[in-house]
């Protein structure tokens, strides 16, 4: 079996005297589609933030590539975030500026200071690699559409166009399809799906929908109180160990 491109383990946080995450432990590997499962307060969008340095955590390994984030030094550790990209649920795009100039964005830290201070900048071959990104989430023919008119799926698949344009080849989501109607999210997950299983990424992502879950990871992992409850193949995950993650009685607040 392959290595994991992203491993954690013994993963811990605290907000002041109430702890969120009690040792996570996980791997994602090229080509697979992980969910992260579980009620509000079970700590699905800590353990992304924690991976992506948002959120540092109080213990625990955190690897991309087999490197060990927490050895690096500042310029390795900057390359290796760089191999990661992460998808929020709420979009973080530039209404008034084209798809193709948010998608742009993404290529900012390879690009000269001077050139990335505006689109109009941006070299030549950073445009096409936008472009083509763009493409591949089906959007080529609204590269030039301001991203405030387009619909709320459009703007999710521009953000994921976002990230690949980063070169990332870990992809995190955090709730990317919470905010879309069932017809949008079914489009954004089967793209993330595309993207493990065809261009061989390795995706993870926070859904609060379990059945897309079942129908479009590859693994789900269920939280409960900030530890794993479950890490199954999503056909051997059932309605009594989903049960148990949303039980109103085990739910905590945010």
């Amino acid at each position: 079996m392959d290595s994991p491109l992203l491993s954690v383990r013994g993963l811990h946080k605290s907000f002041g005297n109430r702890p969120v995450l009690k040792g996570v432990d996980f791997d994602v590997r090229a080509g697979e589609l992980l969910a992260f499962l579980g009620a509000n307060g079970s700590g699905k969008s800590t353990t992304l933030r924690c991976v992506m340095g948002i959120a540092q955590p109080d213990a625990g390994v955190i690897a991309v590539g087999g490197d060990d984030l927490g050895s690096l030094p500042w310029r390795q550790l900057q390359e290796a975030r760089r191999r990661t990209a992460m998808i929020f649920q709420k979009i973080h795009l530039v209404p008034r500026r084209t798809a193709l100039d948010n998608v742009c964005a993404g290529a900012l830290a390879r690009i000269p200071t001077g050139r990335s201070l505006s689109p109009l900048f941006f070299p030549r071959s950073v445009q096409q690699e936008a472009l083509e990104c763009l493409d591949r989430v089906g959007l080529a023919d609204r590269a030039f559409d301001r991203v405030g008119r387009l619909s709320g799926g459009q703007q999710q698949r521009v953000a994921v166009a976002r990230a690949l344009c980063q070169r990332a080849d870990i992809v995190l989501a955090d709730e990317p399809v919470s905010a879309l109607d069932p017809h949008a999210a079914e489009q954004v997950m089967a793209l993330l799906q595309h993207l493990a299983h065809v261009e061989k990424l390795a995706v993870a992502a926070v859904l609060h929908q379990p059945d897309l879950a079942l129908r479009r990871a590859d693994r789900c992992i269920g939280l409960l109180h900030g530890a794993t409850a479950f890490d199954l193949p999503s056909s051997e995950v059932d309605a009594a160990q989903l049960d148990a993650l949303y039980a109103p009685d085990r739910v905590v607040a945010t």
